[in-house]
């Protein structure tokens, strides 16, 4: 039985508890972020839908569940193609960098579920490379292909991913009118934009530079522009 995904005031609290807990490593620079999140804070959010879910709603926006549902179980995994990409080329290069987002990127993960968690959305996270989305997939086989051609190669994978994750969660910003969902992307949204500007940095360092793929010119100049940003 599918119900209408209501923002709910205790979930609201509880994402923003966990945002402050897991945005705060968004630099290569930063420390390493724990990516473990307590099991009380899943029990207390689904207890909290479960009282404040209304069955008169069931039938009512039906569509708009199922375009939230897809969306938060399409960047689950958008966040673990970064995750694995990372790892993937942190355990080939031994580049810090890759292992601090890595894990900012698990930490982007966990906040995903919190929700699917809470508005009791089932998901399945498969092994490490492997993705139920067909273009998510083809999008790790290339990236794992073309970042082990040397580093800046590598870290213009990284730059893409973070380009296109921005892209993606603007795009579901917009879609969505729930407010919980808008918020915790917004969050990742913004972890992203660090990540970009860290990779391309880096990239600059070796003396190449970064073309982006999917954020229009003003936007990525805008980005860089900025200065790193607390992401809660």
């Amino acid at each position: 039985m599918k119900v209408r995904i209501e923002r709910i005031g205790s979930v609201f609290i509880m994402v923003l508890l966990v945002s402050a807990m897991i945005f705060g490593c968004s630099d290569s620079n930063d420390d390493s972020v724990d990516p473990q999140i307590e099991n009380s804070i899943d029990d207390d959010v689904n207890d909290d839908v479960n009282d404040d879910i209304n069955d008169d709603d069931v039938d009512d926006g039906s569509s708009k569940v199922n375009e939230d549902e897809a969306a938060l179980l399409f960047m689950l995994e958008e966040e673990k193609l970064a995750r694995d990409t990372y790892k993937f080329l942190n355990e080939y290069w031994g580049m810090v960098q890759f292992e601090n987002i890595m894990q900012s990127e698990q930490s982007h993960m966990d906040a995903v579920e919190i929700l699917l968690n809470a508005y009791d959305i089932e998901y399945e996270i498969l092994g490490e490379g492997v993705f139920e989305n067909e273009d998510l997939q083809a999008w790790y086989d290339k990236f794992v292909e073309d970042g082990v051609v040397d580093e800046v190669a590598a870290l213009t994978v990284g730059a893409t991913i973070e380009d296109l994750d921005i892209v993606d969660l603007e795009e579901q910003i917009q879609a969505t009118s729930n407010t919980d969902i808008a918020e915790v992307f917004s969050s990742l949204q913004c972890g992203s934009r660090n990540h970009l500007r860290s990779f391309v940095q880096s990239i600059e360092t070796l003396g190449e530079t970064y073309t982006p793929q999917f954020l229009t010119q003003e936007e990525f100049d805008a980005i860089l522009e900025g200065s790193h940003e607390q992401c809660n």
